[in-house]
């Protein structure tokens, strides 16, 4: 008997709810086994090193929005490129997006041909070069076709990087290291803001230089640690390469024991759920809209990647310079000040936040967030009213009080983009909804970073109004369609989607295994019984 001759379904009697196992022990395949202590645990340190290199990856990205925020204040870089206001001021900030808009739709097939590590390889390459051509850039055409090619590399990056740090996370701690990947945006942004803050001090074309250039370090050890950064199992068993994915996982998360009961339980597993995936041939964009349960994940994916960034966080992110002279903050000091202290606690929140993820639960996440943001953002938009009504000193600190209140709401859910969309979507179509959820991303950071500064030159604190309405849209999405999906292995979340079609993977693995043990047992009584009568 083997996959295709034992298919269970799930049991849909009633409504899945996750189920938190006992303190100290984690789910996996049906079964409950101990954590391991990952500290303690020569190989898994050595994996979680790695991971942390992956992690990296996404500091790069956190690095440029705090950077352009830092550039408009320092006036060596508004004077050489003739004090940019407006349209002109989005596309030096857009120009990005636009650059990661390009080369979105061929990762896919890149990282799922190729493998994981390819398209990391690939896209820190091209961001060297790309660094390269800021850094030294001597005109405004020069500076946005390397934010261009800056964005085209960034995102293959982003869209490789969480996939093989979800496929070869052990279980127990797949959910926060993912958290932490998405959280990491937080490391570039505090390392960007004390850097364009110190370099305020500079007296020359350098202190906006000297950012571009520092952008490159994370790419360099990223390039230099790959060699040994290891594949995919899940891509290798679905390249056919079985037994390397086996040896993958049983040194990582077995210290090399092949014969452990949680690895061959994990392995045959992701098998199993692969051979039924290959089976139905659901790994085409189509399939996306073909079944009620994918059509649920890419609604939410989808919602979820525009909610990231039209959520009034752009205003934050890349327009702080001017929303702080529209209420009277006007020192670059304070302004770089504000900005540091801004990305310094949303590193501390994300990175607190990110252990919580299974406690506390990503709907709840996402709801305490959003409901927060919603409050936070509406008395931001009141403050900013009475400030242009009667300007009063009072107002400016209030309002900076209110945006550091609003950044730890949303900074508590901000790390939960990456990890939950990789753990709802199959392995068929991981790479390919990733890559949507980047679409997403990006389309919505392209408008805000163009479209905002034409918005707050036209409209000052008026246009707040259009991100009130829109957080209260975010609550009702949120509220009745988002899935908790805690305590669940990667390959048994489908139950939450596929309804009465889900497939029970983890009933199919255990007996498998069942049987494997019984034919085992049976070849050593047959050379007993044939030892015996020889």
């Amino acid at each position: 008997m083997g996959f295709k001759d034992h298919i269970p379904r799930v049991q849909q009697n009633e409504a899945l709810k996750p189920v938190p196992p006992h303190k100290g022990y984690y789910f996996f395949a049906g079964q409950t086994f101990p954590r391991k202590t990952w500290y303690k645990d020569q190989n898994l340190r050595k994996l979680y090193f790695y991971i942390l290199v992956l992690i990296l990856t996404n500091t790069a990205n956190g690095f440029d929005g705090s950077m352009m925020n830092g550039l408009q204040t320092l006036s060596y870089w508004r004077e050489y490129f003739n004090h940019p206001q407006g349209s002109k001021l989005g596309l030096f900030n857009a120009s990005m997006s636009l650059g990661s808009m390009l080369g979105l739709f061929f990762i896919p097939y890149t990282v799922d041909r190729f493998g994981r590590k390819v398209g990391i390889i690939s896209g820190c390459l091209i961001m060297l070069l790309a660094v390269g051509l800021q850094t030294g850039a001597t005109n405004f055409g020069m500076f946005i076709a390397a934010r261009l090619l800056l964005g085209f590399g960034d995102n293959i990056v982003l869209g490789s990087a969480p996939l093989p740090i979800a496929e070869i996370a052990h279980p127990q701690d797949r959910a926060i290291l993912v958290t932490l990947s998405a959280a990491s945006y937080h490391s570039g942004a505090f390392i960007a803001s004390w850097v364009t803050y110190g370099t305020l001090q500079i007296q020359s074309n350098w202190s906006w230089r000297l950012p571009s250039l520092l952008q490159s370090i994370c790419s360099v050890f990223i390039l230099a640690m790959m060699y040994w950064c290891p594949e995919s199992p899940r891509w290798l068993i679905n390249r056919g390469q079985e037994d390397k994915a086996l040896q993958i996982l049983a040194h990582y998360h077995a210290n090399g024991n092949g014969q452990d009961e949680f690895v061959q339980l994990e392995h045959t597993e992701i098998r199993a759920a692969l051979a039924i995936e290959k089976e139905a041939e659901a790994n085409t964009w189509l399939d996306f809209l073909r079944t009620k349960g994918n059509r649920k994940r890419v609604g939410i994916i989808t919602a979820i990647g525009f909610f990231s960034q039209w959520s009034g966080n752009g205003l934050i992110s890349y327009y702080l310079y001017q929303v702080m002279n529209n209420i009277g903050i006007t020192s670059p000091q304070t302004q770089l000040g504000v900005n540091g202290g801004l990305k310094t606690w949303g590193l501390i929140v994300n990175i607190t936040m990110s252990f919580f993820v299974d406690r506390i639960g990503r709907r709840k996440i996402y709801l305490i967030s959003t409901i927060g943001t919603l409050f936070a953002f509406t008395i931001w938009t009141i403050i900013a009213a009475r400030y242009a009504i009667h300007p009063v000193n009072g107002l400016g600190s209030a309002f900076v009080f209110m945006i550091f209140v609003y950044g730890s709401f949303y900074d508590f859910k901000s790390g939960l983009l990456a990890s939950y969309t990789t753990e709802i979507l199959p392995y068929g179509l991981r790479a390919k909804g990733f890559t949507w959820l980047n679409f997403c991303v990006t389309s919505a950071l392209f408008f805000n970073q163009y479209v905002n500064a034409i918005a707050l030159e036209a409209l000052a604190w008026k246009y707040y109004l259009f991100y009130c309405v829109f957080l209260v849209f975010e609550v009702g999405i949120i509220y009745f369609f988002v899935v908790e999906t805690r305590y669940t292995p990667m390959e048994e979340i489908n139950k939450f989607f596929d309804g009465d079609s889900a497939i029970d993977v983890a009933e199919m693995a255990n007996a498998e295994l069942k049987e494997a043990k019984i034919e085992r047992v049976e070849q050593a009584e047959d050379r007993v019984e044939g030892e015996t009568r020889a």
